[in-house]
């Protein structure tokens, strides 16, 4: 409901939140919230905005007194708003250059022709430019009133302590209320629309999307469901026409239900000569659900993963407070409940009604996002011809194999022993660590293995092993392996990084021993069938091709090939175009075999008693557990840091930002000075950090500035990373390295330091809402860290770092003849 003259005013009053009160100077909001272990955050979406602050529960009532005075009491000044339009001006630009996000908004201008839905959400720098500190706070009063917000609690504290603890910071609060205009509703039905965007992008942006509907309506829960049955797993329709044959790098669907409207989308992301192959195949798998609808298993099979995506949510005390709001701004808590009763009573025949209704062909509007020079371009006959072409129906060719059990024989296992509240079950071919989490139905299980380097002629081999081995196993195929995961209640995925290898899921504790089983047999009995192979080695060459898309990573990647030369960290854990191009299936499965014969790390987090949690994952792995040979962890050098001295890395593209990211040499995971160097990155970054206040706040130079200190195994680094306009970008870098001599110069004040020991300490604690981080937790200190014993108190190791300690590795990291740089110049 923002007036056509005030557009993005909403987003720009979220930044302007943290910028001071009568009491509070700029920047105080952030550090005081820092200094009680807690980091917020805002977002503005089409319906609401969202402020958020996530800490230890002990400090709630300090918390409390910092947002109350922020929303109460914002001083909005005009030169803090002429500073930060600039921050904002680069966030936009930012956003203009993600390809996913300038697709997605400019759909939602093909669908609607008058709600303000159609807009772009964060605003144009010609308009924003124009806001006034009066505009600002005219808007403010008419939006921010105690009749139009919502304060939820969620924590580790008795409902009515918390809310004795937040009433007298609300209670007296009252302002006029002032009459707002809504904006314009649609007056015609939507009809067939495409539009082609181009700019210097590699790879092609597809998404077709309709008129969807709003919160509450009853068609909700059927276009949620039917979203997930066309876009969720790796047993998605979408998945299984698109991405598995190779024809996209990636596929998806969401159904986006915001108040007033709504809209519905089906995307694909590839290799722009295969547009029209992604407009027929996204077109005929939508039309699939409209003219046959689901099957009860498919149905059961998002639903499933709704479920369990449900559950992960609201595990998260920020997500769930979120839901509560949401629910109270609607007039009943009820409602939650209500919504998911809903999920679990919809029929195959209410998907394919609300398909009927919603995803018609005569409603359908497309958008293509494509390189410069790409010959093919999006037209509405596209969409009206891939329409016309009503695909087969093709179920599973045979029926869904039983999951394989093993008959467990009798294990030799050594002593089992519980450190740090963390179960530890040794057996000759693995370890297995079990946390236990109480309060959900779900349990994230995981599987490690360690790998070696890989240089430029095997880079992505790994990649490409674990992919492929995931595209079937034994009995299974790819879609038969994706269905029988995801009937457990999540999906299987691999990860790679350069130091390890896993397998990973967050499934329904009572199905554990199915996906234990189900991994196993991955390891044993991976197919790695030619044709597999080969669509997985495409896949991973586009995302390779894309990786330069993305202004984030891509100016890492070019840093570290800087810093750690041509093998290993140096390396992108997916590989290089031209080394996976030579890749075949037997390598493939030979680099499989070699990896997953070493000793594994089986992690699993849920609620069950953890003895009895690992005895049944130990009983459904014999194969795995099991294992006699000695598998001794070996021995490793230190990675090499290489950069001395070398120019930086540049690309040179058409790009609204420049983008860099520096590199200096840093202690590795168990140096034991790597607690000092997360201290410097906490003193250095975030909201409230000393690069955030220099670069951002004082110079309006860039909306993401960030601090790192990032650690493995074998090697680290202190890294920076800054995007601006391109006419700034020697600014930004000169007040970068400016700032970074500082900290080698500049003893911390004992403020900062006290503010990111707390921030540190406080983070450790608030991890662990959630079991997929209680596990990445385990994972860390096993596999990288100094073990279990790291997890009894983690903020300990904060707590005593000092000043010297953070000058210590300041000095040695902040060398300018060391530092490997990447930098995506840009030149718009």
């Amino acid at each position: 409901d923002e007036p056509d003259e005030w557009q993005g005013i909403s987003h720009v009053l979220e930044h302007m939140f943290f910028k001071g009160t009568s009491r509070r100077g700029v920047g105080r909001i952030a550090q005081e919230t820092k200094a009680l272990g807690g980091y917020l955050n805002a977002s503005t979406s089409y319906d609401r905005t969202l402020y958020y602050a996530v800490l230890p529960a002990r400090n709630l009532a300090a918390a409390l007194d910092i947002q109350a005075d922020a929303l109460r009491h914002p001083t909005l000044e005009a030169d803090e708003l002429a500073r930060e339009l600039r921050v904002i001006i680069e966030e936009a630009k930012r956003k203009l250059d993600s390809p996913s996000a300038v697709a997605g908004e400019t759909l939602h201008e093909l669908l609607y022709d008058h709600h303000r839905i159609r807009r772009w959400r964060i605003g144009y720098e010609a308009r924003l430019a124009g806001l006034t500190a009066a505009d600002l706070r005219g808007y403010y009063a008419s939006r921010y009133a105690p009749h139009r917000v919502v304060v939820a609690l969620v924590g580790d504290l008795d409902p009515a302590a918390m809310l004795a603890m937040a009433k007298p910071y609300y209670a007296e609060w009252s302002v006029p209320v002032v009459p707002i205009s809504t904006g314009p509703t649609e007056r015609a039905p939507g009809e067939v629309r495409a539009r082609t965007l181009r700019g210097d992008v590699t790879q092609a942006e597809l998404v077709l999307g309709w008129r969807g509907v709003p919160a509450l309506d009853p068609d909700e829960a059927p276009l949620d469901l039917a979203a997930g049955i066309l876009g969720s797993g790796r047993g998605s329709w979408l998945h299984r026409a698109l991405r598995e044959p190779g024809i996209a790098a990636s596929t998806g669907a969401y159904s986006y239900a915001p108040d007033e409207v709504g809209v519905f989308g089906v995307a694909a992301s590839g290799s722009p000569e295969r547009l029209h192959e992604m407009v027929v195949g996204l077109a005929g798998q939508v039309a699939r659900l409209c003219d046959a609808g689901p099957s009860a298993d498919e149905l059961e099979r998002a639903r499933t993963l709704l479920r369990v995506r449900w559950v992960r949510r609201m595990e998260s005390f920020d997500a769930r407070a979120t839901a509560l709001a949401w629910a109270a701004a609607h007039g009943d808590l009820g409602l939650l409940d209500r919504e998911y009763a809903k999920l679990l009573e919809v029929t195959p025949a209410d998907v394919q009604g609300a398909a009927r209704r919603h995803l018609t062909a005569a409603g359908v509007s497309g958008i293509a996002y494509l390189p410069i020079d790409a010959p093919n371009e999006l037209v509405a006959d596209d969409l009206r011809q891939a329409f016309a072409k009503r695909p087969a129906v093709t179920p599973l060719a045979t029926p869904l194999p039983a999951v394989p059990r093993s008959t467990s024989r009798s294990l030799r296992p050594g002593a089992p022993r519980t450190i740090a509240g963390t179960y530890h079950l040794p057996l000759p071919g693995a370890d297995i660590l079990v946390r236990q989490k109480l309060g959900i139905p779900t349990t994230t299980l995981a599987l490690h293995f360690r790998r070696e380097w890989e240089t430029t002629t095997d880079a992505g081999l790994g990649a490409l092993a674990a992919r492929s081995a995931i595209r079937g196993a034994g009995p299974f195929d790819a879609a038969t392996l994706a269905l029988a995961f995801e009937r457990l209640g999540g999906s299987l995925g691999p990860s790679v990084s350069s130091d390890g290898l896993a397998l990973g899921a967050t499934v329904l504790t009572e199905r554990i021993e199915d996906a234990a089983a189900l991994m196993q047999l991955v390891i044993a009995e991976a197919r790695f069938a030619e044709a597999d192979v080969a669509a997985e080695r495409g896949v991973l060459i586009e995302e390779a091709r894309e990786a330069a898309d993305d202004m984030f990573r891509f100016p890492f990647q070019l840093a570290f090939r800087g810093a750690f030369g041509a093998s290993g960290y140096g390396l992108p854990a997916g590989g290089l175009e031209e080394s996976l191009a030579s890749f075949i299936a037997e390598q493939a499965a030979t680099r499989w075999r070699g990896i997953t014969s070493g000793r594994a790390t089986i992690i699993a987090v849920g609620e069950e008693e953890p003895q009895r949690l690992a005895d049944r994952l130990a009983a459904a792995m014999p194969g795995l557990v099991e294992r006699t040979r000695a598998l001794g962890e070996s021995v490793e050098a230190p990675a090499a840091w290489r950069a001395n001295g070398a120019p930086p890395a540049v690309h040179a593209r058409q790009k609204q930002q420049s983008a860099f990211a520096m590199l200096f040499p840093g202690p590795a995971r168990r140096d034991p000075s790597y607690p000092a160097a997360e201290v410097w990155a906490a003193v250095a970054s975030g909201l409230g950090g000393r690069l955030f206040e220099a670069l951002r706040d004082k110079r309006s130079l860039a909306y993401t500035v960030l601090g790192t200190a990032w650690a493995r195994r074998r090697g680290g680094a202190l890294g920076v990373y800054i995007a601006t306009s391109p006419a700034r970008e020697e600014e930004a870098r000169a007040e970068m390295l400016k700032e970074l001599a500082t900290f080698a110069g500049t003893p911390t004040t004992s403020e900062e330091l006290d503010r990111a020991r707390h921030y540190l300490g406080g983070q450790a604690e608030v991890a662990r809402m959630t079991a997929g981080s209680v596990a990445a937790e385990l994972a860390d200190a096993w596999l990288a860290g100094r073990g279990l014993e790291e997890l009894e108190a983690p903020w300990e190791a904060y707590r005593h770092v000092t000043v010297e300690e953070v000058m210590a590795v300041a000095r040695a990291a902040f060398d300018p003849t060391l530092m490997a740089e990447g930098v995506v110049r840009g030149s718009v």
